[in-house]
């Protein structure tokens, strides 16, 4: 029904044509709620930070900002949730569902991070190397996030079918050694690592065991790193 219903938002982005269908929307928003109370009773049996979090705390608006935008299409075209036990807008990672027509996708990590908290990470990732390699390069990581694709900008990263960075410095940072024999991930300018998923994933109850072997496989990157970032929130 969700993926239904944003095909025809997708054909029809007008507010008209949604106030007829308001029913619709209400029926695959309750769905999608539905679903996210299960990700994160899932997802709180094995990162308890995330207990707390609520269907509210976690859902994004469906109606656009369209203020700045050159798109002035008043809704958005996708249902995401960002579960995040400090909230949408920290800077600690956290676990992203996001469905979509032909670009479903769950992900996890950390997205915008200033260059400070950043220096600090890659200065983590060098002297706990052998930690950090642990979390990343893992046959579980791997499995769901390698890529030996390289996206240049973030809407190429995100367009790929899994990955982690989605955005890279060209070079080495500033101040860090260029021979750095995995200098790849001191170029990282954020830590999320996303696995796209077929249409079908949602439906039934496997998807939730699906979910958590996806989730349980970055979550020591994302731990690795939240312990660093935390120290600034």
């Amino acid at each position: 029904m969700i993926l239904a219903f944003l095909r025809e938002v997708m054909k029809n982005n007008n507010r008209p044509w949604f106030q007829d269908h308001k029913s619709a929307y209400m029926a695959a928003r309750a769905e999608f709620e539905t679903g996210i109370a299960l990700a994160i009773g899932r997802i709180a049996s094995f990162d308890e930070s995330i207990a707390p979090v609520s269907v509210k705390d976690a859902t994004y608006r469906f109606y656009r900002d369209t203020r700045f935008s050159p798109d002035k299409s008043p809704y958005k075209n996708h249902f995401g949730a960002y579960i995040n036990a400090h909230g949408k807008k920290a800077l600690r990672g956290g676990y992203y569902i996001h469905l979509e027509p032909d670009n479903c996708l769950l992900a996890v990590g950390n997205y915008w991070l200033p260059t400070n908290i950043l220096t600090s990470c890659r200065n983590e990732m060098m002297a706990n190397e052998e930690e950090w390699l642990k979390c990343v390069e893992s046959r579980a990581f791997k499995k769901y996030y390698g890529s030996k694709q390289v996206g240049t900008t973030w809407d190429e990263s995100w367009g790929m079918a899994q990955g982690f960075g989605l955005t890279k410095l060209k070079s080495c940072p500033t101040g860090f050694p260029k021979d750095y024999p995995h200098v790849e991930y001191l170029r990282l300018k954020d830590y999320c690592a996303w696995h796209h998923v077929d249409e079908d994933f949602f439906e039934g109850d496997g998807w939730l065991d699906e979910m958590e072997k996806m989730f349980r496989a970055a979550k020591p990157m994302m731990d690795f790193m939240n312990n660093v970032i935390d120290d600034y929130e």
